[in-house]
């Protein structure tokens, strides 16, 4: 088989559509995650170039259903994962004023079971497909520096997804494998459509320089540069991709 063998969690809209498409079109095999959005996955598998593409199904807060999905994403690849792109996560509002203590507790759970558990597992299994020369490489947010007061469990999930990143950068450098991360601000996805609207859309747009936000296909350019085999030294780097609307 041609090209090496790319899964894209959370790859059926949005960001990882957009990162799906990129690999593809470089002609590398896609395993497209969906969690329940079987039609969004099954239009971008026809639409993908080249052959060898396939679509596999879990809820990332399930530990056996992440299991199950990255065995039979590597063998739809033909036995292997070159690489894994970590994009899958949620966005719950959960202002800590105004919800009951049951409400926080499941919000936080929900949360970190997709955003930060369900990247780790997805990695600990991924990596039993993965040989030298593998990447890792993991979507996190503005939200982990700036924070989100509405939505903390976001904000630190992904703040623990860049302290995993960096972890296992540091573990698997010995076997030949790169791990980064990217951390965007606001993408203009159907998840941010709502937000983008105006008056707030326009005070978000504002937020950059630019006065933009970001298009998907900028942040899967910067991944796919993170996953070739010319960035194994970007490993443990995480790369702000927010168009100058929050420094640090």
């Amino acid at each position: 088989m041609s090209g090496r063998g790319v899964l894209v969690t959370g790859a059926s809209r949005g960001i990882g559509r957009a990162v799906a498409a990129a690999f593809a079109e470089r002609g590398d095999r896609v395993a497209i995650h969906h969690r329940d959005s079987a039609g969004d996955a099954a239009s971008l598998l026809g639409a993908l170039k080249g052959d060898g593409h396939a679509v596999v199904q879990a809820d990332l807060a399930d530990p056996e259903a992440v299991r199950s999905m990255v065995a039979a994403a590597a063998e739809a690849l033909g036995g292997r994962i070159d690489v894994l792109v970590n994009n899958a996560g949620v966005f719950l509002h959960h202002p800590i004023t105004e919800l009951t203590y049951e409400e926080w507790q499941d919000a936080w759970q929900r949360t970190l079971g997709v955003n930060l558990m369900g990247a780790a597992n997805t990695a600990w299994c991924a990596l039993r497909h993965m040989g030298e020369g593998g990447r890792i490489v993991n979507v996190s947010s503005r939200g982990a520096f700036r924070g989100e007061p509405d939505s903390p469990a976001y904000g630190a999930s992904k703040a623990g997804l860049n302290a995993l990143g960096q972890s296992l950068a540091i573990a698997l450098a010995p076997r030949g494998i790169a791990v980064a991360t990217v951390a965007p601000g606001f993408v203009e996805t159907d998840m941010t459509n709502e937000h983008l609207k105006a008056p707030r859309g326009d005070a978000i747009r504002a937020q950059s320089p630019f006065g933009r936000v970001a298009r998907p296909e900028e942040i899967a350019a910067a991944i796919v540069y993170l996953a070739s085999p010319e960035a194994e030294w970007a490993s443990g780097a995480v790369l702000d991709l927010n168009g100058a609307s929050y420094l640090r």
